[in-house]
């Protein structure tokens, strides 16, 4: 039982689905979107944006970033911040510059006294305001001494207007001055349109890394590297479930890899079975963030026992999407005719799917376009595999029919 129990702990380090990964033995996949980032640092004047929907790894490629470049031997200067609704220009530098501490010698008393040395933080020596021309002479002089890397994750929720208008200044004047540093913007699409609309020369001075969802075989390997370090094994069939289940998003690949090793853990197996991830999907619907238990609530509750807002929502998530994760009225049509047992048309769902973008049912979906050219997505993607999981759970569809409209 105590090798249990400890087994059972040494699974919840390797599996992370409700943090990013922070370890390079953990991390899997993203080569190409890794050495595109990698080469913009290496090039003085380019900076970085990474950008795709909500769940798909951002942070944790930004996490892992520092890792890859120590092993080239450098030496690695990377603060990481999270950007908030109530930062401004002046705010947000100086929290990463809060990040920083450099010794300063300090003068000692008397003829024969030796200098001693103590720590300050840079952000202690700034004006109340700070401008990009501050920011520039400060990365300057600290990029002299290490490889500078600045993270800037959730660049999305900061203010629009001015604070993206001055950190396009910002990076074209880095790029410009050629200054040793590197900034990594993280955020959604809308984050590249705000960063250059009206300030195109930032464009060229910007790598823009599209973060796709992963692969399967990239969701995969995540779970063969957890797995590996705990010494523990997944049948095939069961890690192609997870996958599958997954729908791109590492977090619930992480979430029912967990659930399931320990379900095999806690009858004394030390490899994972396709019962076990039926299991795990159990698990996973019960342990729901609230946020995504609340929205899909609203979104599917009705008095009328023949509504089909279950339904709708249900081939809306298996629908076939874009890059982005948008798909049009139609692209429902084949799902829904499928959950229903027959012949459904886009009158019959057009409405569901209307509503679905309102408050009164949870604003689940995201609507953009024009009339009769609207497309949809899911305003948290994490409510598309739950989606998912609850059809499954509630006999709606089965595993082959999830298999079959994935590869469509």
């Amino acid at each position: 039982m105590e090798e249990q129990t400890k087994l059972g702990l040494e699974v919840g380090r390797v599996f992370s689905p409700a943090a990013p990964i922070d370890e390079v033995a953990l991390f899997a996949g993203r080569t190409q979107q890794l050495r595109d980032v990698i080469d913009s640092i290496n090039q003085r004047g380019q900076h970085a944006i990474i950008f795709g929907e909500r769940g798909v790894g951002k942070t944790s490629l930004a996490n892992v970033l520092s890792d890859y470049l120590e092993t080239a031997g450098e030496q690695i200067l990377a603060p990481h911040v999270n950007c908030d609704g109530t930062d401004n220009y002046s705010a947000l530098w100086r929290k990463i510059l809060s990040e920083i501490e450099i010794a300063r010698k300090i003068r000692g008393m008397g003829f024969a006294a030796q200098p001693s040395t103590e720590s300050i933080c840079v952000a202690d020596d700034l004006p109340e305001e700070i401008t990009p021309d501050i920011v520039r002479r400060t990365l300057s002089f600290l990029g002299t001494r290490s490889l500078l890397i600045v993270i800037i994750d959730e660049f999305d929720r900061l203010p629009n207007g001015q604070v993206s208008r001055l950190f396009a200044d910002t990076i074209k004047m880095l790029s410009d001055h050629s200054v040793p540093a590197t900034l990594v913007v993280v955020g959604v699409a809308d984050t590249v349109d705000e960063l250059i609309q009206g300030h195109q020369s930032v464009e060229r001075a910007m790598v823009q890394v599209r973060m796709p969802r992963m692969s399967r075989e990239e969701l995969n390997q995540i779970v063969r590297n957890a797995l590996s370090r705990v010494d523990m094994k997944v049948e095939t069939d069961a890690l192609e479930y997870i996958t599958l289940l997954s729908q791109g998003l590492p977090h619930y690949t992480h979430l029912l890899g967990l659930s399931a090793a320990r379900e095999a853990i806690d009858y004394g197996h030390t490899e994972i079975t396709m019962h076990y991830v039926e299991s795990a999907i159990t698990k996973a619907i019960t342990k729901a963030q609230q946020t995504i238990l609340s929205v899909y609530h609203k979104a599917t509750m009705s008095p009328r026992k023949e509504n089909l807002y279950t339904q709708v929502l249900l081939a809306c998530a298996l629908a076939k999407s874009d890059d982005l994760g948008y798909f049009a009225a139609a692209d429902v049509r084949e799902p829904m005719t499928i959950v229903m047992g027959k012949n459904y048309d886009i009158p019959t769902f057009s409405r569901h799917l209307n509503d679905f973008c309102e408050p009164t049912r949870g604003h689940v979906l995201q609507k953009v376009g024009a009339k009769h050219r609207f497309r949809f997505r899911f305003v948290n993607p994490l409510m598309q595999p739950f989606v998912i999981m609850q059809g499954l759970s509630a006999g709606l569809i089965d595993r082959p029919v999830l298999e079959r409209l994935s590869r469509a």
